[in-house]
């Protein structure tokens, strides 16, 4: 019998996805599962794709179906597991075979699982699968991390079963060690800060303007034909038309508005304040989750605090509130993928990765959560301009920027005014209003830092004097 061409360990949702993918694109896969009845269920649930799978009991019999060098997937949840799962293999495993974490890992564990091979003869790559369920099954975008002659190993298969856009995969080998679960991570911020401010809206639409779930859906439906084209307001356009077969009111209605979160979108926001970048979006877009918890403290709160009094919302013209709020949520989508590119920027320099800035954004088109048409024109600007300092200074972005200005200000002020809570569309009208504003305030912190600490400063007429008049006896 023909060895496997590639390995994967972990036959959960994902894991069994991503091999009937790998064996339907015409690659032969060995499986292992550590419950071997669940290597059973899945081989028999493959039907006519069983001639493509080897189903294996045992990590010998795992290993040995395998083509060297062995790419082995290890499709397990993250954390302490896939350093366990990875000793397991280790004793049969041969030079040059590639143990290959596909999973939602921390990239920092990622680089220390690099490292920890380098001497072995082994090597590791890190990949970032996005696309959920359905795009493990039919074709996710995919950020690889590691040795590039090992990309090479690998790259015909992944190739074979990543999404397609106009016939280019949605696949790329981004850089050594923990580049590919890096960029991976930087995708699911931006994905939080769009939730979050597609949510936003939302909350204007339904408490200000106080239309219905249906009614709602047809606006985001509406908005799917145009600028804001992508996946995330295509579902929201689905989910908020749905109805609930138990209550027959729409689903979004019965659903408890606390949103759950994995960790990535946390690991962004800590990584960009690590690098000393803004990313205020996804900040605010994890703050706001996190609060959303906070259900029972929320319940109490109103009942203490009550709801802000100020008037209702009430517009002359909705039609013409409604295109605002549209252009609104597209300059928000603007600053939240200006602040994530300026993070991988960062890291590409802090951990040399060299990060192909084009690349990320074409790969992102289809397959991902953040797929959108959006992405084709910051493709392109990245493309004429590729060390462009940041995204909204690039012609294009810089156009849609002053477009959409006037509407981002003026749904935040109003929904300020009124009440309704909009933290990552207005940290966005901030992100905007700081960085074009080429003399900021920092010059008061400056001399408050050199008052109290002598922290000294830079004179904007370049003098040889970097403290302030403030007097010995002041500092404290």
């Amino acid at each position: 019998m023909a060895q496997a061409e590639i390995g994967l360990i972990g036959l959960g949702v994902m894991g069994s996805n991503l091999a009937l993918n790998i064996a339907e694109k015409g690659n032969k896969i060995a499986v292992f599962n550590r419950t071997v009845a669940r290597t059973k269920e899945f081989y028999e649930e493959a039907g006519a794709l069983q001639g493509q799978i080897v189903p294996c009991e045992t990590i010998e019999e795992f290993v040995a179906a395998i083509r060297p060098p062995r790419p082995i997937i290890i499709m397990i949840q993250a954390g302490a597991a896939v350093d366990q799962q990875m000793e397991l293999l280790r004793p049969y495993l041969e030079k040059n075979d590639i143990m290959i974490d596909a999973g939602n890992a921390n990239f920092r564990d990622t680089m220390r699982r690099f490292d920890a091979l380098q001497d072995s003869g082994l090597t590791f790559i890190g990949m970032g699968v996005s696309g959920g369920e359905e795009g493990a099954r039919h074709g996710p975008s995919i950020m690889v991390g590691g040795k590039e002659d090992s990309w090479k190993r690998v790259e015909k298969v992944l190739t074979s079963i990543a999404a397609k856009y106009k016939d280019e995969p949605c696949v790329a080998w981004l850089g050594e060690n923990g580049a590919g679960h890096f960029v991976k991570t930087i995708h699911n911020g931006i994905e939080y800060a769009d939730m979050q401010m597609i949510a936003e809206i939302y909350g204007i639409l339904r408490d200000g303007l106080k239309m219905t779930a249906p009614e709602i859906a047809d606006v985001f439906a509406e908005w799917n034909k145009g600028r804001l084209e992508s996946y995330l307001i295509e579902i929201s356009a689905t989910v908020l038309a749905a109805k609930d077969p138990i209550s027959g009111n729409p689903i979004v209605d019965m659903i408890l508005d606390k949103a759950g979160q994995k960790g990535t979108g946390k690991w962004s926001a800590i990584e960009a304040q690590n690098m000393g970048v803004p990313a205020t979006g996804i900040e605010a877009a994890v703050a706001a989750r996190s609060i959303s918890s906070f259900k029972t403290e929320r319940e109490a709160a109103e009942k203490i605090l009550g709801l802000p009094d100020v008037p209702a919302l009430q517009v002359a013209d909705k039609a013409a509130f409604i295109k605002d709020l549209e252009s609104a949520l597209l300059a928000g989508k603007i600053g939240a993928y200006a602040q994530g590119f300026a993070v991988m920027s960062a890291a590409s320099k802090e951990y040399n990765w060299n990060l192909p800035m084009p690349t990320i954004a074409k790969i992102w088109r289809a397959g991902c959560i953040i797929r959108s048409q959006f992405l084709d024109e910051i493709t392109s600007a990245f493309t004429k301009a590729p060390d462009a300092a940041n995204l909204i200074v690039t012609p294009a972005f810089a156009t849609m920027v002053k477009d959409t200005d006037g509407a981002l200000r003026r749904v935040v002020s109003t929904a300020a005014l009124h009440g309704l809570p909009v933290p990552a569309l207005a940290s966005a009208l901030g992100y905007f209003d700081s960085y074009r504003r080429a003399r900021g305030t920092a010059n008061v912190i400056q001399a408050q830092r050199d008052f109290f600490g002598a922290h000294g400063f830079d004179r904007v007429d370049g003098a040889d004097s970097h403290h302030g008049p403030w007097g010995s006896g002041l500092n404290a």
